[in-house]
């Protein structure tokens, strides 16, 4: 079933009739379920994050442009955004599942010289 298309899922939302169906296009979704679908994937990639303890920031600085500091950031900024005062350290908490400074001392490793080189190289000023 993980394969099947969204619109075909048991209980997914459905396209609007009428419209031509493009195998591409989103089916239509109430904004509460978008939230409630987006919360989800979030939480699954915070999850996969903590379990890839291999994968290092920098790593995926120069892959995708953001890294765990980045997330927790944005979570950070979320929160402010609605008036709920977060610490840049509660943040980074709630995203790395344990204290930064913990998680610095058990998963990260020096950047290797080809790591920055790339990294100065994609993210200028950063």
């Amino acid at each position: 079933m993980r394969d099947a298309p969204l619109a075909r899922r048991a209980g997914a939302p459905q396209i609007t009739p009428g419209k031509e169906e493009d195998p591409m296009a989103a089916p239509e979704i109430d904004p509460k379920t978008r939230t409630e679908l987006e919360a989800a994937a979030f939480r699954r990639l915070v999850e996969h994050l903590r379990g890839r303890t291999d994968v290092q920031n920098i790593d995926l600085m120069n892959l995708a442009g953001f890294c765990r500091n980045c997330l927790s950031r944005w979570y950070r900024e979320a929160a402010e955004s609605r008036g709920l005062a977060l610490s840049e350290p509660e943040a980074r908490e709630i995203i790395y599942g344990m204290p930064y400074k913990e998680w610095q001392a058990k998963y990260q490793k020096e950047a290797t010289p080809e790591q920055k080189a790339k990294f100065a190289a994609s993210n200028p000023g950063h």
